[in-house]
């Protein structure tokens, strides 16, 4: 147990890091900057960051949350972002071990958050994180399998591998065929949008991954958590339904991060 705990502190720090560089990504990549160059910058004055002024989370803590050239406030995503992907890793070590397996929850966890941060600020889920991140899931699924009955049941005598991509393959097609017939018969019907083709892409990156039967998991918490959001927000701004927009893709997001952490 105590080397366990090694490795889920290790892997803790590895995610505080990499939350940073998420942070960079969600910023950037909507705006079509380089997550390469040039280096961290304040936002609201563009003066560069130091070195001393970058470290996950402490650097936050010890700014008081502002900038130090024009004391403008940074905002809370960025030491929410680095603590959650430094939660998700250490919880993925303690659940998967020091295992293939781990990576591979690691790199979808990773592809998750950005999406989530992505979709709730700018609407937007980045076709660099759901359909890369689709063809990375087909690439580890070679290795890893991909949870699921239908790939052992329909090609018991196959490898472990393509039983793997079969269960991928099936969860993408059929979390993504429905969802994406309802959302044009929704824009037939009430002439306007009423599901994101991005949306649409998740499910899919979401459907490789997790495989049908979690990927409904996830559909059903994320539809869940939305409308219970949607509702506290129409109430509590007094907005009809028509003039509110939520990002569907954020709560699918958030449920998506969750099921491989507590159903394999």
């Amino acid at each position: 147990m105590i080397d366990g705990i090694e490795y889920a502190i290790a892997a803790a720090l590895a995610g505080v890091l990499l939350g940073s560089f998420l942070n960079v990504c969600i910023y950037r990549i909507p705006r079509d900057v380089s997550v390469v160059a040039p280096r961290s910058f304040c936002p609201e004055c563009g003066t560069p960051v130091r070195w001393y002024d970058n470290i996950p989370v402490i650097s936050y803590l010890l700014l008081d949350g502002k900038c130090r050239s024009c004391r403008q406030p940074i905002g809370i995503r960025y030491p929410i972002v680095e603590m959650a992907t430094a939660i998700l890793f250490a919880v993925t070590t303690l659940r998967y071990g020091w295992t293939l397996a781990t990576l591979k929850w690691m790199i979808f966890e990773s592809l998750v958050v950005v999406l989530f941060w992505t979709d709730w600020e700018e609407r937007l889920l980045p076709d660099e994180f759901t359909l890369g991140g689709t063809v990375i899931g087909l690439i580890l699924a070679a290795f890893v399998m991909t949870p699921g009955i239908l790939g052992p049941l329909f090609l018991p005598a196959w490898k472990p591998a393509w039983q793997s991509l079969f269960n991928s393959t099936i969860g993408a097609a059929f979390l993504t065929g429905p969802i994406w017939i309802l959302g044009v018969l929704y824009k037939a019907v009430r002439k306007r949008e009423g599901l994101g083709f991005g949306d649409v892409k998740l499910l899919v990156l979401v459907g490789v991954f997790l495989g049908l039967e979690n990927g409904l998991i996830t559909l059903f918490f994320g539809a869940v958590g939305g409308a219970v959001v949607g509702l506290i927000f129409v109430f509590g701004t007094k907005k009809s339904f028509s003039e509110t927009e939520l990002p569907f893709g954020s709560f699918l997001c958030a449920a998506a991060a969750i099921v491989p952490l507590v159903n394999r």
